[in-house]
């Protein structure tokens, strides 16, 4: 039995569910639309280019879930899951992660998203083990700040390695599929790094190192 970890945005999904949530908060008013989709998109862009400033991003995209009471949180998440989420869930990525789950493998999400917008994506996926960057609570209300290490490159490996102290886990065998240079550094850690519809910068290095380079696209050839 060996590990199977999987990022989420554009890996898994046909999108990135971090924007996608942001977009829903504009769509249906419960942000200052033009602001808000400006620098959610000039975030996104940045995240792209490998220059996010992971800390500003957070400071940005925490701050509404500090506004609203959990029960209306819910709610919109179930809505949010309705229309932005469950269209691009990818039919090959869902096949790929039964594959792994019939190998007996330990199914794991490692995403930089927040576990608000995450925890419910992997349920639906089947996956027990998430590990997300963390929002902060306090008597059951989000702050708008970040608690912890936030799963963001290095973080990643930070907390990986934290996740794989608590569980009695190693990376033997181990599997990590993802789409964006942002996870080089996990992707070298791993015996079997596999880069999924890979922006260009993966993709040449992927070529470079000799990693499988797979489509889970269902327009894919």
């Amino acid at each position: 039995m060996s590990l199977a970890i999987f990022d989420l945005d554009n890996t898994l999904l046909g999108g990135d569910s971090d924007y996608l949530w942001g977009r829903f908060l504009v769509e249906n008013e419960l942000v200052d639309g033009a602001f808000y989709e400006r620098e959610n998109l000039r975030f996104l862009h940045e995240y792209e280019a490998g220059t996010l400033n992971i800390l500003e991003f957070l400071a940005f995209s925490l701050k509404p879930l500090a506004a609203m009471e959990p029960e209306r949180l819910a709610a919109l998440h179930r809505q949010f899951m309705a229309e932005k989420i469950q269209p691009i869930i990818l039919p090959k990525a869902r096949a790929l992660i039964d594959k792994h789950r019939r190998g007996d493998d330990t199914l794991l999400i490692v995403t930089a998203t927040n576990s608000f917008v995450t925890r419910p994506i992997a349920d639906a996926l089947g996956i027990e083990h998430l590990i997300a960057t963390e929002p902060e609570r306090i008597d059951g209300r989000y702050t708008g700040r970040v608690q912890g290490t936030p799963s963001f490159r290095e973080g990643k490996v930070t907390r990986l390695e934290a996740w794989l102290e608590a569980h009695g886990e190693n990376l033997a065998g181990s599997w990590f599929y993802s789409d964006s240079h942002n996870d080089l550094p996990l992707l070298e850690m791993v015996e079997h790094p596999v880069a999924v519809d890979p922006d260009d910068t993966l993709r040449d290095h992927a070529q470079a190192r000799g990693w499988p380079i797979i489509s889970l696209r269902d327009n894919a050839g």
